[in-house]
Order: structure tokens, then C-alpha cells, then sequence
């Protein structure tokens, strides 16, 4: 578990909020529990899987094993940086990099500076393992942390390009619309003189028709006497999402159901949307769904768990 930054007390209030959250495994448990530490019921709903396939794993292990006509040197070896837009990918490259018999990149007697990037706490990844497994010399490798943890941020990490070559591991999209994020990512890398070679490390899949029940299934309940009784509506007053896909799948979800956005407020009048990030809230409100409250601190979830926490403390 990750070290978590200090937190607000949670609510004094009889009733216990329930929270849903729409991201894949890999993120649900940091984020469930933050929610508990405020004393929230969190209601996990994931509505899209991101994992590495058998045809993302290939892709990473030709940039990692050695050449056909030169065993001394790997394909990894003609670029000059890495550059990571999501915890995922860092998770999907080390699974593959840790296979490898031999680290893709060699000690070089040269000054020769090789960069990873990465974003917030998604760095943390990027250890004294993982540099020691990617190259024979750790030292030659230089780590950047955007100060805003956006694409657009980790392109101005790396600087200008001078015409090198960057690998970017990002997501095979299936089932769903590639949100414009990744493409522009690439053509800001472009416009800053680097060469943007893309690589699919994992899969962003949509969970799949009945993936929103947990959401509109949730019953809004109260107590007459000893007896607890069902009323109609959803005792759901948050939902948070950490990325657009998440959203378009909550969505896809939603029509399968024979339900919509608009039908699912309707139920849940005092429901709070909340986005991790301006680039996954730009992401909800182009598919429709208004934003109540973004984080400004995004780089990790306690932001938009804190957003949350200071907007009901401020109403109630």
C-alpha cells in the first residue's frame, strides 16, 4: 500500500455516505480506501478492464529483446526516451521487462542520457528495480515527474526532442472510443521536435453490458421504527471517475439497461459528480454528463477524495 498524505476527519453526520467509483482493478483499491478512511461506504463499479493481452505482451517484448542481426543491442536501444501516460503501462512494461534474460539497454562509456517519464505517484513505480532491470548502468537513466500530472505536462518534462525517439506505451482501446487524450499526446511530442513511437502495452476493454447494476441497483433506505424499508431511488451520493473511458462505459452500460444519464440523476437527485483531473472531466462533459467538482490536486486520488470531503463539509 502506498504512503498516503494526511487526510480531513470524516463526517460528523448520521448518515454514511456511499460513494460509487467506476475504475478498473488496478487503481480500486487505493481509492476504496480513501473513501474508507473518511468513513464512506465505497461502492466499486468497474466499467472498463485494463489489462496486458496476448497481443499487447509481443508488442513490448520486441522493443526489449535483442536485434536478429546484432544480439549485443535491442530495438530499445535507438531511442532515447520512455514516456508514460498511466500507472498501467509502467505495470504492463515491467511485467514483460522482467522476463527478459538480458536489460535492453547497455552501460555506455559516452555521457548518454537515456529518460523515463511518468506522472504523480505513478513514478513510484519507476524504483531502483525496475531502472537496475532496464539498463546495466541505473545512473545513466534520468527520471522525470511532470510538476502537473497531465500529458501535456510530461511532454514539457522531456524538453525538446532534437528529432530522438520516444517510446510511449499506452492503451489498445477496445469496445469503446479512443478518447482524444493519447493522439494529442503524440502530436504535442511531435510539435516538440520528438519522434513518437507508439507501442500497445495493455488493453482498456469496456467491463461489459450489465457492468452499471451495482449503480442502479443501490436502494435508498430509512428507518421507521425497527423495521428498514426500501423507498424508490438510489442512496448513492457520489460517483467518481478517473478517467473518459470510465465514463463511456458507464454510459454503454446504462442504454443497455434501458436507462440513460439523465434517468439515473433523476434517481439519485443529490448525486455529485466528481473527475480526477481536467483531462477526465473535459473527457465527461463531450460525452454529455456534467462535472460538479474536479481535483486540482490530481496527481494522485487523495485530491479528488479531498474535493469531495470539502464540498460537503461546506453544505452541511
Amino acid at each position: 500500500m502506498e504512503g498516503l498524505s494526511p487526510i480531513s476527519p470524516p463526517l460528523l453526520s448520521s448518515h454514511k455516505r456511499t460513494v460509487a467509483f467506476t475504475t478498473p482493478l488496478n487503481y480500486a483499491g487505493r481509492l476504496s480506501h480513501l473513501l474508507q478512511l473518511k468513513g464512506w461506504n465505497p461502492l466499486w463499479c468497474p466499467t472498463i478492464v485494463v489489462q496486458p493481452s496476448r497481443l499487447t505482451k509481443p508488442s513490448i517484448q520486441f522493443f526489449l529483446s535483442t536485434k536478429d542481426n546484432d544480439e549485443r543491442t535491442t530495438p530499445l536501444e535507438d531511442f532515447s526516451a520512455i514516456a508514460f501516460t498511466s500507472r498501467a503501462g509502467i505495470l504492463a512494461f515491467w511485467e514483460t521487462l522482467i522476463e527478459t534474460e538480458k536489460t535492453p539497454l547497455q552501460a555506455r562509456a559516452e555521457n548518454f542520457t537515456f529518460t523515463v517519464s511518468a506522472l504523480g505517484k505513478d513514478a513510484e513505480l519507476l524504483n531502483g528495480d525496475f531502472l537496475s532491470k532496464l539498463c546495466k548502468k541505473p545512473d545513466r537513466i534520468r527520471v522525470t515527474v511532470p510538476g502537473v500530472a497531465t500529458p501535456t505536462g510530461l511532454v514539457e518534462s522531456l524538453g525538446l526532442g532534437g528529432g530522438r525517439r520516444v517510446l510511449c506505451p499506452v492503451p489498445l482501446v477496445v469496445d469503446l472510443v479512443e478518447p482524444p487524450v493519447i493522439p494529442g499526446f503524440l502530436s504535442d511530442l511531435a510539435l516538440r521536435d520528438w519522434v513518437p513511437v507508439k507501442v500497445h502495452a495493455y488493453e482498456t476493454r469496456w467491463a461489459g453490458p450489465r457492468c452499471a447494476e451495482r449503480v442502479v441497483s443501490v436502494k435508498r433506505r430509512h428507518r421507521r421504527s425497527e423495521e428498514v424499508e426500501e423507498e424508490e431511488g438510489l442512496d448513492l451520493d457520489a460517483i467518481v471517475f478517473t478517467s473518459t473511458g470510465e465514463v463511456e462505459g458507464l454510459l454503454k452500460s446504462l442504454r443497455e439497461l434501458g436507462l440513460d444519464w439523465r434517468m439515473l440523476k433523476e434517481r439519485s437527485p443529490g448525486l455529485l459528480v466528481a473527475a480526477h483531473g481536467p483531462v477526465t472531466a473535459s473527457g465527461a462533459e463531450r460525452l454529455g454528463v456534467t462535472v460538479d467538482l474536479v481535483s486540482s490536486r490530481f496527481h494522485s486520488f487523495e485530491g479528488v477524495v479531498d474535493a469531495l470531503a470539502l464540498t460537503w463539509n461546506t453544505t452541511a
